[in-house]
């Protein structure tokens, strides 16, 4: 039997505690009433996975099990007792109690009515242990999956969650932003905060409000604010989106904008936090602030916009939160802002150092680690440089004192990768941010194989461990090598783009022959896999097929730039292409808004007439 996150200590006894097929959950007199609500889903556990229905009592009496509160326990820390007849426990909070429960609903799922007896005392290594989901720059998920991954971060103890909106609001005014798109509206921003409180978790505003503002700054209504000028004639790019779009600083009306935004959404949530991002502003000082750039230097520039941000937050009684990658440069300026702010400092190398978090550490700053899941320009999400990559964070945040640890899920390019496939690395990050002693790779995801998906034989995330590594020609190279040829940029500068990768994009026959073993070997998985757990097997199936025919691709660019004639296999191959793309969209819409799929159609239909025109 495993428990993800493991507690941090768990004493096994002789026996087994045999639930009676009716019994009673009591609610001992230390426990507000507020408690009822977690006694219910313990209710809804016992029924899931025991088929059983206990009722809900509040007293002295005895029951089957037994909810309280002892506050010398600590916050978030619960103690866990089995015994032969009843199960008692016990938190230091709420909070804790609603992760005791979490623990035997894990045991419920994997041990039925027949829970071995122990003792459990666990407590999280750091107090706040969020997930950052961009629901921007591609993707706006449904209100269905994200009440459904606010119930993954319950079942792993998580308990922050962080919205990354760009324009993907509808906010009041802002019409030409969102005239193309399926954006949140409020009602949906309420009704997913109350879900997350009920289970435990703050769900915190996020808003891009100095970089990244591409769809608000290429309006005809907005671009005035936009430190380049005529950024609203420019055709889109991805890439252009991700490097370009920052606010002139030094327009009144730039910051009367985004506090009216912030005013707007600030309501909505019950956390006391929010996030103003104010990250990658790379054109600061480019464009319409260049000569004050030269004499205050991007510093001066800098400091100046979030200082006002972050004083206008505070005056508002929330705490300001913002990413950490522009003041690395120059820490020692934290000061100036409220003594609440809390820096966000990201880094998603699978070799990430500890500089970062040391240097924060040393100028005082409250900070959050936040490694990411590897999602970004993946059909299906990296495994082993995400657990690297947050394992190493989590271990420097609680080295050097961090408060917290963000793990980040981010959309660039278009959100190309199905959302589930990102809990792999939400789980690596629940783990390593709560208990310090974080086993193998392997070993980690032969316990998530058994917990998340119900895989007996514990083999899911090995196999997709291995898929995910046979992509030769990147989502990343497919957008990189088109948006070339749109720029009407000389053929010789794509051309050598794709020459340039000629180690890569000649391996397509050999991934390819380690794809379909690697489905093969899904597919064996389906047998050993709860019945409920087993149809997130078929979207892994369809991305290993997406990755085969984006690997031909790549190889038969190559293969074109080098005087072959391919003209029947190309045409065969856009065929396969605009097959696979159906069956995608289908997988879009079970956990997404329309959104900007369009703008990932246009990517896979210009590389079917690309094909067709090969000779």
């Amino acid at each position: 039997m495993y428990i993800i996150p493991p507690p941090q200590d768990i004493q096994e006894r002789k026996g087994y505690c045999v639930l009676p097929y009716t019994g009673q959950i009591v609610i001992k007199p230390s426990c507000s009433h507020e408690i009822y609500e977690a006694a219910q889903f313990l209710c809804s556990y016992i029924a899931d996975y025991t088929g059983f229905a206990y009722e809900i009592k509040c007293g002295s009496s005895q029951g089957t099990f037994i909810l309280e509160i002892n506050d010398s326990l600590g916050a978030e820390h619960y103690s866990l007792d089995i015994e032969n007849g009843h199960i008692t426990i016990t938190g230091g909070d709420k909070q804790g109690l609603r992760y005791g429960i979490q623990t035997i609903r894990q045991m419920l799922m994997q041990q039925g009515a027949v829970l071995p007896c122990l003792h459990i005392e666990d407590f999280p290594a750091m107090l706040n242990r969020g997930y950052f989901h961009d629901v921007s720059r591609g993707r706006v998920p449904t209100l269905s999956w994200l009440k459904s991954l606010a119930d993954t971060l319950a079942c792993y103890k998580m308990n922050q969650l962080q919205l990354y909106v760009e324009h993907s609001f509808l906010f009041s005014g802002l019409s030409e932003v969102t005239r193309d798109d399926t954006p949140l509206v409020a009602e949906e921003i309420m009704e997913l905060d109350d879900y997350c409180s009920k289970r435990g978790i703050e769900l915190i505003p996020a808003l891009a409000s100095f970089g990244h503002l591409y769809k608000v700054l290429s309006t005809k209504s907005f671009h005035h604010l936009c430190e380049l000028s005529d950024v609203q004639q420019q055709p889109f790019s991805f890439q252009d989106r991700m490097a370009h779009h920052t606010i002139d600083i030094s327009n009144e009306e730039s910051f009367s904008l985004i506090k009216r935004l912030i005013l707007e959404m600030m309501p909505l949530f019950k956390s006391k936090k929010f996030n103003i991002c104010a990250d990658e502003t790379f054109d600061l000082g480019k464009g319409k602030n260049k000569e004050r750039w030269e004499k205050e230097g991007t510093a001066g520039l800098y400091m100046e916009f979030i200082g006002k941000l972050c004083d206008f937050i505070a005056s508002e009684g929330h705490i300001p939160m913002l990413w950490g990658d522009i003041m690395l440069a120059f820490p020692e300026l934290l000061k100036q802002l409220p003594e609440e702010t809390i820096c966000l400092n990201w880094g998603y190398n699978k070799d990430q150092t500890e500089e970062s978090t040391r240097i924060y550490a040393n100028v005082g700053a409250k900070q959050y680690v936040c490694p990411g899941v590897g999602g970004w320009n993946q059909l299906i999400n990296l495994h082993e440089a995400p657990y690297q990559n947050i394992t190493k964070m989590c271990g420097y945040g609680m080295k050097y004192g961090a408060i917290g640890m963000f793990n980040t899920d981010w959309g660039d390019y278009g959100h190309i990768n199905h959302p589930p496939f990102s809990i792999p690395g939400l789980i690596y990050g629940a783990w390593a941010s709560w208990n310090r002693k974080v086993p193998s790779y392997e070993e980690m995801n032969r316990q998530i194989s058994l917990v998340e998906y119900q895989d007996a034989s514990q083999q899911l995330l090995l196999v997709t461990g291995e898929l995910c590594e046979q992509s030769s020609f990147t989502w990343d190279d497919v957008v990189r090598f088109k948006e070339l040829h749109d720029a009407n940029t000389d053929e010789e500068e794509y051309r050598t783009f794709i020459l340039m990768k000629a180690d890569r994009l000649t391996t397509a026959d050999t991934k390819k022959i380690t794809i379909e073993a690697c489905k093969r070997s899904l597919s064996e998985c389906i047998a050993a896999m709860d019945s409920e757990t087993r149809g997130r097997v078929k979207p892994y199936l369809l991305a290993a097929d997406g990755l085969e025919i984006l690997n031909e691709i790549g190889e038969i660019l190559f293969l074109s730039f080098n005087g072959k004639q391919l003209s029947k296999k190309a045409w065969r191959l856009a065929k396969e292409l605009e097959t696979w793309y159906y069956q995608y969209r289908l997988l879009w819409y079970e956990v997404s808004k329309e959104s900007e799929l369009y703008r990932i159609s246009e990517v896979i239909f210009w590389y079917a007439d690309y094909l067709r025109e090969l000779q």
